[in-house]
């Protein structure tokens, strides 16, 4: 009896979770015929029809829904074979998947990938950005092995611990003078605010903070990335309150002077894993190292 090609599989639930073949296509570095073709085999294999367009979107058949639910068991007893193996191997070897915000990609990751690279060489340690939502989402259909993410944060069948805790402070060009005594919601109101873009978990609680205080902010920019933010602040064009790790090494915080907030604001970092998460050698040396931060 011939059997199911996993490959054929994982490309089907990608169609389906991208809504697309162009898009499974791109996701699995595949052409797109190369897509339409495993899942024209799988169909053939089964006998069934598994994917239906519905206006522009391609969506899972009854049939489909069903062997997407057995795709997720597959992976899993698939993934535990891995593991087991993988306690045989000598040394530390695989590839992990890390989805983290931009700011902790580049200034509290890099150090700590750069030391496992040097002690491991054959462990892979990838890292994608995003919005929370969305890592939180790959972790889920397990696309990422792991997120780290600014607290509150949950998810069908995750579990989040902290990790460690990253106070917020107002950059002001460097050339700035004449700054309030304390840097209050109030002092900061009627000056140029350039501020992470809205919906971020970082803009949340930069809100909140105002909102503690009665004021809603009225940035002049919304920027969705740090580094961008920092040159904008540089330049004389606004103030910022960031996380202290986007400024802490002095090459990071040129052109910039650094104040603390009154009151103290701070986020929670956190690592988000699925709950049935298999613990293997490489992911777990992983976790080790991210400990390390706190």
């Amino acid at each position: 009896m011939n059997r199911l090609n996993l490959n054929h599989l994982h490309t089907f639930a990608q169609v389906i979770r991208q809504g697309s073949f162009s898009a499974a296509a791109e996701g699995l570095s595949l052409t797109q015929p190369a897509v339409s073709l495993h899942v024209r085999l799988l169909e053939q294999r089964l006998n069934l029809r598994l994917i239906e367009r519905v206006g522009k979107r391609l969506k899972p058949t009854a049939a489909g829904l069903t062997l997407l639910e057995h795709i997720g068991r597959i992976d899993a007893v698939v993934e535990d074979a891995l593991m087991e193996l993988s306690s045989h191997a000598e040394g530390v070897a695989g590839q992990i998947a890390i989805g983290t915000g931009a700011t902790a990609c580049i200034h509290l990751l890099p150090p700590l990938l750069q030391a496992l690279r040097q002690e491991f060489p054959d462990l892979d340690v990838r890292v994608s950005t995003g919005n929370t939502d969305g890592i939180l989402k790959a972790v889920e259909e397990n696309r990422l092995d792991l997120a780290l993410v600014t607290l509150p944060a949950a998810g069908r069948s995750l579990v989040v611990t902290p990790l460690l805790e990253d106070e917020f402070v107002a950059i002001f060009s460097a050339g700035t003078d004449q700054l309030p005594e304390s840097l209050t919601p109030s002092s900061l109101s009627e000056a140029p605010l350039v501020v992470f873009e809205a919906g971020s978990s970082t803009r949340l609680l930069i809100n909140e903070w105002y909102l503690q205080a009665g004021l809603r902010i009225k940035p002049v920019m919304e920027l969705g990335s740090i580094e961008a933010i920092k040159e904008m602040v540089a330049a004389g064009l606004g103030y910022s309150i960031v996380p202290r790790m986007a400024v802490a090494a002095e090459h990071h915080r040129r052109g910039l002077q650094v104040h603390s907030l009154d009151p103290p604001l701070s986020r929670t970092l956190g690592i988000a894993l699925r709950q049935d998460k298999p613990l293997s050698k490489a992911l777990r040396t992983v976790l080790d190292a991210l400990q390390t931060l706190a």
